[in-house]
C-alpha cells in the first residue's frame, strides 16, 4: 500500500498552473483587520488579506477555522463586526450580494442553493430571464443553459427538473449559474467536493481559464492536491485566524496539512487489524433496484470494513439505499443466516443496519433544528417517559456524544445547520450510534471534511469494526477505501463486477473495474483522479 503522502499526491489533476506566471498581479480587493462575531462568539478574527487580479488563492483550513464565513462576508451575504473591506483601493460597505455582484463579485456556495421543482436553465436564469417581447424566450434559455452545462464539461438536459439530478449534477448548474454573472472575482467553496475525476477535471479547466482571462479567483478545498495544482497563492486559516500565506510553490500537500491542524498529518489513515473471526453477519443474493443495480451478491463479516467503489452513477448508493428499504427493490437479503427483508428503513434499523447519507443536509439531519433533536431524533424512544421526551437525559447524551466524538461547537444549542461540513458528520455518526447498531453503512464519509476530521472520522470507522461492528464505505476517494478497507466491491453500470483486495487493491486495479478500460488506460485515468 503507498504511504499516506504518496496516495495524497496521487490525487494531483492534471492542470497546468502556468497561466499567469509572469503578469503582474494587480490588488482588486484588500481586506484588513476583518473581524465577524456571533453574539460573543468571534468565529473570525483580524483577517489580513491581498486579492490580486489574474490569481487563484486558496484559502484552506479545517471545518470551522472561518472560511466559509470569510467567503460570504467578501461576498456581502454577511457583515463584518469590525474590519475593512476595500476595492480598487476604496474602502466599500457591501448591503448584501447583490451589491457584491454589481461589483463583480460572486460566490458558488458549498450548499446547493437551487430551486428543486424548476427546470435547469430556469433555475440558471431565475431573476435574469431572457424575454422576446412579453414572454420569456424558454428556447433562448435551454440553449444558453446547456452550453453552460456542457463549458463545464457536462451533458445536463437544460429542461430536466432540478430534483431529478443528482448532488454532483446540482453542484455544476449552481456553478453554471454563478459564471454568467460578469465576474471580477469569482469564489468558489467547496465546488468539486461532490463531482466525479472528470467533472472535476473540467472544473479546473474552467477555473484556470477564468485566472487567464485576468479575474481572481479565491478557491476553498479540502483536496490538498488539488490545491497544489491549481493555486497561484495559498492562505492558511486556523480556528478564525490567519495562520500564514504561502507561494503555491513552496508547499506540498502534507506541508498544508501541517499548517491546517498543527501536527503532523504523515500517518493520515489508522491501523487495522481484524479478528480471524470469519462469522457472516449479512448476505445479500441476486438483489435488484430497478433503474439502478442488477443481479448484486456480496456477504459482509463481523469486524469488516468492506469498502464499494465505481464511478458515480455506477449504482452503489442506489443498491444499499435498496437493501435497507430506502428504495423499492428485490432479491434476496439474510441477517445473521436468518432470510429478512426491509420494506422500510425504520425496520432495518430495528434489526440493527443503520445508513449514514451522503447528502447529511438533505437527508442525515434537520438544519433547522438544534444539536439535542438531531441526535435523539432516531432513537427517540429511549428518552421517552409516559410520552414525555426527557430533555435532560437528551441534554446528557448531546454532552456525551459532544466529547465522544469531538463535535466542536461553540455553543451545543446551535442548529445543526451552524456546524461546519465535519461536525455535522461527526453529529450523524453519533446520531446513529445510539441506535447500538451491528451493522454501519456510511455513504461518503468524508466529503467535503478537512484533513484532520477525516484522520477522526478513519479513527471512528476503524474503531467500530474493532469492536465488532460491521461497517460498509461507499467512497468516490481511492485512497480512503484503500487505507481502510478490508476488501473492495467495484461496481460498473449497476453491476458488481469485481473483488479486489491485498496487494490488489490499488487505484490501477480499481480504475479497470470501474471503468472497463484497459489497465494502461486505467494508469493515465488514475493519474487524473
Amino acid at each position: 500500500m503507498d504511504s499516506p503522502e504518496m496516495t495524497a499526491l496521487s490525487g494531483a489533476p492534471h492542470t497546468e498552473n502556468t497561466g499567469t506566471k509572469n503578469l503582474p498581479h494587480i490588488p482588486f480587493m484588500q481586506v484588513a483587520g476583518l473581524s465577524k462575531s456571533f453574539g460573543p462568539i468571534e468565529v473570525l478574527r483580524d483577517i489580513a488579506l491581498e486579492i490580486r487580479q489574474g490569481e487563484i488563492h486558496a484559502i484552506i483550513g479545517e471545518n470551522g477555522a472561518g472560511k466559509s464565513t470569510l467567503m460570504k462576508l467578501l461576498a456581502g451575504h454577511l457583515q463584518p463586526s469590525r474590519g475593512t473591506i476595500a476595492f480598487d483601493g476604496e474602502p466599500v460597505t457591501l448591503s448584501g450580494p447583490v451589491d457584491a455582484e454589481h461589483r463583480g463579485v460572486v460566490l458558488v456556495h458549498q450548499e446547493i442553493l437551487l430551486a428543486p421543482d424548476m427546470t435547469v436553465a430556469q433555475n440558471i436564469f431565475l431573476g435574469r430571464e431572457i424575454r422576446r417581447g412579453l414572454t420569456l424566450n424558454d428556447r433562448k434559455m435551454n440553449d444558453e443553459a446547456k452550453a453552460a452545462i456542457e463549458s463545464l464539461g457536462a451533458a445536463i438536459d437544460p429542461k430536466a427538473r432540478v430534483e431529478q439530478l443528482s448532488i454532483a449534477q446540482r453542484q455544476l448548474v449552481q456553478i453554471a449559474r454563478a459564471l454568467l454573472v460578469p465576474h471580477r472575482l469569482v469564489i468558489f467553496d467547496e465546488p468539486t467536493a461532490s463531482l466525479t475525476p472528470i467533472e472535476t477535471e473540467a472544473l479546473l479547466k474552467v477555473i484556470t481559464g477564468i485566472r487567464d482571462r485576468g479575474a481572481a479567483v479565491l478557491y476553498i478545498s479540502h483536496r490538498l492536491p488539488e490545491v497544489k495544482a491549481i493555486s497561484d497563492r495559498i492562505t492558511i486559516l486556523r480556528d478564525g485566524q490567519l495562520v500564514s500565506s504561502h507561494d503555491a510553490d513552496d508547499l506540498q500537500p502534507l506541508d498544508m496539512a501541517r499548517l491546517m491542524v498543527g501536527r503532523d498529518m504523515s500517518q493520515l489513515y489508522p491501523e487495522y487489524h481484524r479478528s480471524s473471526v470469519q462469522n457472516v453477519v449479512l448476505e445479500v443474493s441476486d438483489f435488484n433496484v430497478p433503474g439502478y443495480a442488477q443481479n448484486c451478491s456480496f456477504a459482509l463479516h463481523k469486524g469488516e470494513i468492506l469498502g464499494f467503489a465505481g464511478l458515480i452513477g455506477a449504482g452503489r448508493t442506489e443498491l444499499l439505499e435498496g437493501i435497507v428499504g430506502l428504495r423499492a427493490a428485490h432479491g434476496k437479503i439474510r441477517l445473521n443466516g436468518k432470510p429478512v427483508q426491509f420494506p422500510s428503513a425504520r425496520e432495518s434499523m430495528d434489526a440493527g443496519i443503520v445508513y449514514l447519507s451522503e447528502d447529511r443536509k438533505g437527508k442525515g439531519l434537520l438544519l433547522e433544528q438544534n444539536l439535542r433533536t438531531n441526535l435523539t431524533l432516531a432513537s427517540l424512544d429511549k428518552f421517552t417517559e409516559h410520552f414525555l421526551i426527557n430533555t435532560g437525559k437528551e441534554q446528557a447524551a448531546l454532552d456525551q456524544a459532544i466529547s465522544e466524538f469531538d463535535i466542536r461547537t461553540r455553543d451545543p444549542n446551535l442548529l445543526a445547520g451552524q456546524l461546519s461540513g465535519g461536525n455535522q458528520q461527526k453529529l450523524l455518526l453519533a446520531k446513529m450510534m445510539l441506535l447500538e447498531p451491528d451493522i454501519i453503512i456510511i455513504d461518503e464519509p468524508t466529503r467535503g471534511i478537512d484533513i484532520g476530521t477525516k484522520e477522526q472520522i478513519y479513527k471512528f470507522i476503524v474503531a467500530l469494526a474493532a469492536a465488532g461492528k460491521a461497517v460498509i464505505v461507499i467512497s468516490s476517494e481511492m485512497p480512503e477505501l484503500i487505507g481502510i478497507c478490508e476488501r473492495i466491491l467495484v461496481m460498473r453500470n449497476g453491476r458488481i463486477v469485481a473483488e479486489v483486495s491485498g496487494d490488489q487493491m490499488t487505484e490501477n486495479e480499481i480504475v479497470v473495474h470501474a471503468t472497463g478500460v484497459t489497465a494502461q488506460e486505467a494508469a493515465i485515468v488514475a493519474e487524473i483522479i
